[in-house]
């Protein structure tokens, strides 16, 4: 076969799709914008149907060992006193504490390390030209000589700047009206290995996570309706952030003042993306690139489980790629609506704006956490994260056999 392509993003979707095209017998090459890999990133979990393909890769205890340690989860008043807990006993594997908790980062690594020997790693470039033959996909680069290529695969993210070239004008975004800060702060005396978050009125939220290298991970929510911060400078975002978040409560001073020397501080407005295609021609998109859920989905998962169906379709139908696309949207369309089906009340109803709505919030969660109540309350709130048969691409595929 040994059939050539291109695939864009090194972070989740991308290595994983290469490892498994490397697997496959196809020539592989990634590119990516950043000069080199990146590590950072906040708490990410692996849910369901991604935890056996990363055990096919041989990979599942190698994230178990990078772990970030969370333990569990609670929601805590304006002086630390918990007012719902969940622990990882009482919620399991899937629950609001995933057992397979890790950094992106060291996920990301993972995966990048899994493959590069066998993958053809490009940093510090990106596509400017995408022209497609009957023969292939000539690709031009920003820094570089032309190349052909038989296919070409974006596994960028939300704001992919390959799938801009054909798609964008198809892209529909399904905001949120939620704004959100994720960075790293020193870790302090009172940062155990539970996760806590707190609201304060003006829908207004802040979190603090564990990791696994001393620090804490912060998270900064905003409910506000689309203002264009989201493309506002480095240094205005952070202001705005001290701005809204300096009468907070509980420990904002402490999070807001780690704000300014955060040098991964990442703010998004957070919305999904969605396409009522993911392939064109010789081109198709993946992972966030392709169907985004937002941060209350699945996406890692979906990144995982995506990458793993379009390596395995485009292996089972060989050189006969649009039948492999068609089979990869149908297996994979439905397993990612579910993912999707997120309501955009959702984060209304947890960032409240008034103290009422703060006040009938902590009620509720109190009655949650109850006795008897807690396990089915981490079922309900739990990521969506649907049901997909997951192929074994490495035996025929049975209709095939049949006809």
């Amino acid at each position: 076969m040994n059939q050539r392509v291109l695939v864009t993003g090194a972070s989740i979707a991308g290595p994983t799709l290469a490892w498994w095209l490397h697997h496959y017998g196809f020539d592989v090459t990634v590119v990516e914008r950043a000069p080199e890999f990146r590590d950072g990133g906040q708490n990410i979990d692996v849910r369901g149907a991604a935890r056996p393909i990363l055990e096919r890769m041989g990979l599942l205890q190698a994230v178990k060992d990078h772990n970030t340690g969370e333990q569990g989860f609670a929601y805590v008043d304006e002086h630390n006193e918990p007012v719902a807990e969940f622990d990882n006993d009482q919620v399991g594997g899937e629950g609001l504490t995933a057992e397979l908790e890790i950094l992106r980062g060291d996920l990301a690594r993972l995966l990048y390390d899994h493959s590069r020997e066998q993958v053809r790693y490009r940093f510090g470039d990106t596509i400017e030209k995408v022209e497609q033959t009957d023969a292939g996909v000539r690709v031009t680069f920003a820094h570089g000589e032309p190349e052909q290529f038989d296919l070409v695969v974006a596994a960028e993210g939300a704001n992919s700047s390959t799938r801009q070239l054909l798609f964008e004008a198809e892209v529909t975004r399904k905001p949120y009206d939620l704004y959100v800060a994720y960075f790293t702060i020193a870790r302090a005396a009172g940062d155990g290995q539970i996760a806590r978050a707190y609201n304060a009125p003006g829908g207004r939220g802040l979190w603090l996570r564990p990791d696994n290298t001393d620090t804490t991970r912060a998270l900064l929510l905003w409910q506000h309706e689309p203002a264009g911060y989201e493309n506002l400078p480095v240094a205005a975002q952070k202001q705005k952030l001290h701005e809204v978040f300096a009468d907070a409560g509980w420990e904002a001073p402490r999070i807001v003042a780690g704000l300014d020397a955060a040098d991964d501080f990442y703010f998004e407005l957070v919305s999904q993306v969605k396409l009522s295609q993911w392939t064109r021609g010789r081109v198709a998109l993946t992972g966030d690139a392709a169907w985004c859920s937002g941060p209350f989905g699945v996406g890692t998962t979906e990144a995982i489980v995506g990458s793993y169906v379009l390596a395995g379709e485009l292996h089972r139908h060989g050189p006969d790629y649009p039948a492999a696309f068609a089979a990869y949207e149908q297996r994979l369309r439905p397993y990612v609506e579910k993912g999707q089906d997120v309501s955009k009340t959702t984060p209304r109803i947890f960032n409240p704006q008034s103290r009422l709505g703060l006040v009938l919030l902590r009620t509720v969660l109190h009655i949650s956490a109850a006795p008897g109540i807690r396990q089915l309350t981490t079922l309900l709130a739990s990521p969506p994260t649907g049901d997909i048969e997951l192929p074994d691409y490495e035996q025929p595929d049975p209709k095939a056999v049949l006809n």
